[in-house]
């Protein structure tokens, strides 16, 4: 914080909290201070003081950041209440999914879920992944059977390697120790999150492959998580 603004504004922030217990000033405190400080503060800030806050915002660093229990909801509904590590690495449906990380998750809608010899696997743009053991007791105790699913998978789950599914790059965009891939296969746009100095000299094609276990999916019909 480096403006006489910004300790206003973290000021009637915290009157608020320990009045009320809620907040909407959030926003534009934040927004005045980038680069996430104004968070860490409030996070660290929020642990000395011994009352449960209800913070309302749409930023989801704020809502990652800040929380201990995070109620998502759409259209007056909610959709999932959990952790932040919680939502995010099981989330509800695919509006959760999409909602939160950065940069959005991969979906993959014309995904097929297959079975053969006992075992579940999944084809994403004609490539079939294996699916770990966690993953084959859920879909065996649905007792779901083969077909159309809906395929998510996070960008820095997509990994460069061998092997794997040819892609177009588009643009590579350099975050400093990580960056963004944005590459096509055929009509589908898939980003990847590579650390720097595994992604190499910018080329015209690369081969995505995606984590074991990462791979999140989605019924068709209500989008509701089947892992």
């Amino acid at each position: 914080m480096n403006t006489e603004f910004d300790v206003v504004a973290l000021g009637e922030l915290l009157i608020d909290f320990t009045a009320y217990g809620t907040s909407e000033q959030g926003n534009g405190l934040f927004e005045a201070c980038p680069g996430g400080a104004p968070c860490n503060v409030l996070a660290m800030l929020r642990k000395r003081i011994n009352t449960t806050f209800i913070y309302g915002t749409h930023d989801q660093t704020e809502v990652m950041t800040l929380g201990d229990r995070i109620v998502i909801m759409k259209d007056g509904f909610i959709q999932q209440i959990g952790t932040p590590q919680e939502v995010f690495n099981h989330p509800a449906n695919t509006f959760v999914a999409g909602f939160i990380g950065v940069p959005q998750m991969n979906f993959f809608n014309d995904a097929k879920l297959t079975l053969e010899n006992g075992r579940y696997a999944v084809e994403i743009l004609g490539h079939s992944f294996g699916l770990e053991e966690k993953q084959q007791q859920a879909l065996k105790a649905a007792n779901r059977r083969p077909g159309a699913v809906i395929a998510g998978v996070r960008p820095v789950h997509v990994q460069l390697g061998h092997g794997g599914i040819p892609a177009k790059l588009e643009v590579s965009e350099m975050m400093g120790s990580e960056k963004y891939l944005h590459t096509t296969v055929g009509g589908t746009e898939i980003v990847a999150v590579v650390p720097t100095l595994d992604a190499g000299d910018d080329t015209d094609t690369v081969e995505l492959d995606f984590l074991p276990g990462c791979i999140h999916l989605f019924d068709p019909d209500d989008q509701s998580n089947l892992l």
